[in-house]
């Protein structure tokens, strides 16, 4: 199944879906930058891809302006609303993982775009949501990736959202025209009015009606209270190259702890694909999200150490706490599993890493008040114990999964990297980056090597190993003997998430890597 990267010398657009990556591909044709493009692959994920993406979830992005020379973090993760506590679930063991008492945190994605095209972008927003309303308007043909999702997901799905992604009762065969009238006149309004036209306008209005009249807690004051943040991201330095991930309410910094314990190994006498080469990655991986869950959550509401945590000779502990010969014992729990990274860079320099989600494959699985908007259920992850870090609160942020990265050499962009699947982003992005730097990949071969997935993911309570079949045998065994919880899954499984890499040569050019799993398409000119 593997194949070679697209190669590029004046930009590159990488996604999950090939007609996402057409519509940044026309932007950037049409005179736009990356950031231009990269709002109009976020948007038309939204549309093409709603079993992962929409304009009810949240975002996260990492952007590099050439003029700046600097890498931003901006974080499009919405807050609990004000009147959203943990007595509204008292007596319950955790938050419904779907409908109205599951969305309980106001979507940030519109909200983001505004901030990065006002920010950098050179066209307007209309004109960067052009591909996304046409998409909604006039229809796409099914996807295979959605119609598998439709037919394993569909029964979370209720009300208008049934009508939508079911009609008849069931989803539409792949290749079938899918039209969405209501989400293409949400669109149109967003582009008519930018963010104001959902949070302070008729979107959160008839929202927050459909909300209410099923039991939900947004109003539309929460609609209207919220703004993501520009932010610093946190970085770290490995292989010659800094690693930037987005900080805090995100779990990216569990991916650079990751490496500061990889960096104390020598990858040069551990062959790839290897029993050291597993063995040590899911070790590593553990450690580091045993502190990650000790003290993930909104910073505004619980110190975060992130200080000690990047610290190089805290990592120094921990790698030294690793045994070669014996699995460590950890807990897992689950967490959501549908998500859209995706990536572009011009030829200006300018390089966005973003990623996108509504939690659980069609979210909360409402799309109330005939806005065609499914909502996230992201606020599900809260914690009910009062004395969890992650607890429920009003106004908050509770730990997310997404987190788009990209690392720098000498100051510019080299690679952007991310991928679907909730607990599984850390791992594979860990994956990808030592196969690109230690045994000298390219991006799409990078992305087509087996992948594992170690604990909770895609919503299941498991502390196993997941591992393809695809790994050689001798290799399976000798990670069972060593006590991993080996699992084995078929070749190219969808737990293994959807990856896709820009990569940036010395020279200047550019290789685009795409998932063999999902609908994807790099475009490189």
């Amino acid at each position: 199944m593997s194949k070679q990267p697209i190669i590029g010398t004046q930009s590159m657009v990488v996604s999950p879906h090939h007609l996402a990556s057409a519509a940044g591909a026309r932007i950037l044709e049409r005179g736009g930058n990356a950031f231009d493009a990269a709002i109009a692959v976020s948007a038309a994920l939204a549309v093409v891809y709603p079993h992962m993406t929409g304009l009810g979830g949240d975002a996260f992005w990492l952007c590099y302006s050439a003029e700046e020379g600097r890498v931003r973090a901006y974080n499009g993760s919405g807050r609990s609303g004000r009147g959203v506590s943990l007595e509204q679930y008292s007596g319950e063991s955790e938050i419904p993982r779907r409908g109205a008492r599951a969305s309980i945190t106001v979507p940030g994605m519109a909200d983001s775009w505004e901030a990065v095209q006002s920010r950098y972008g050179r066209l307007s927003l209309a004109e960067a949501l052009e591909s996304a309303i046409g998409y909604a308007a006039e229809g796409f043909p099914m996807s295979p990736d959605q119609y598998r999702n439709t037919l394993r997901a569909g029964s979370a799905l209720s009300g208008e959202a049934a009508s939508i992604y079911l009609p008849g009762g069931s989803p539409l065969q792949p290749g079938e025209r899918f039209v969405q009238p209501e989400l293409a006149r949400s669109l149109s309004l967003l582009a008519e009015g930018g963010r104001d036209a959902l949070y302070c306008g008729e979107i959160a209005e008839r929202i927050c009606r459909g909300l209410a009249a099923s039991g939900g807690y947004l109003r539309p004051e929460d609609f209207a209270e919220h703004r993501g943040l520009w932010c610093e991201p946190v970085s770290t330095t490995y292989h010659g190259f800094t690693i930037y991930q987005a900080p805090p309410n995100s779990q990216g910094f569990a991916a650079l702890m990751t490496l500061n314990i990889l960096d104390h190994f020598d990858f040069g006498n551990i062959a790839h694909g290897s029993y050291a080469y597993y063995h040590l990655l899911a070790e590593a991986i553990k450690a580091s999200f045993r502190d990650r869950d000790a003290v993930l959550t909104d910073p505004e509401f619980a110190e975060i150490p992130l200080e000690v945590l990047l610290d190089k000779s805290y990592a120094a502990r921990l790698a030294a706490s690793i045994s070669f010969d014996k699995a460590a014992a950890s807990t897992s729990q689950p967490v959501g599993r549908d998500t859209a990274y995706a990536a572009v860079v011009d030829d200006e320099g300018n390089a966005v890493s973003f990623i996108q989600s509504l939690y659980f494959e069609f979210g909360a699985g409402i799309a109330p008040g005939g806005t065609g908007i499914l909502l996230q259920n992201r606020g599900s992850f809260f914690s009910l114990d009062p004395a969890a870090v992650n607890r429920l609160a009003p106004r908050k942020r509770t730990f997310h999964t997404l987190m788009p990265a990209l690392a720098a050499r000498n100051g510019k962009p080299a690679i952007l990297y991310g991928t679907q699947g909730g607990e599984g982003q850390p791992q594979t992005q860990t994956l990808l980056l030592t196969r690109l730097l230690h045994y000298g990949m390219n991006p799409q071969e990078a992305i087509d090597q087996p992948r594992f997935v170690w604990g909770r993911t895609w919503g299941e309570p498991t502390e196993a190993l997941t591992v393809e079949g695809r790994v050689d045998q001798e290799v399976l065994a000798a990670l069972a003997a060593a006590g991993h919880q080996v699992r084995k899954v078929a070749d190219y499984d969808g737990l293994a998430g959807h990856a896709h890499v820009i990569a940036i040569d010395e020279r200047g050019g550019f290789y685009g890597g795409t998932d063999p799993r999902c609908d994807g398409a790099a475009i490189g000119r």
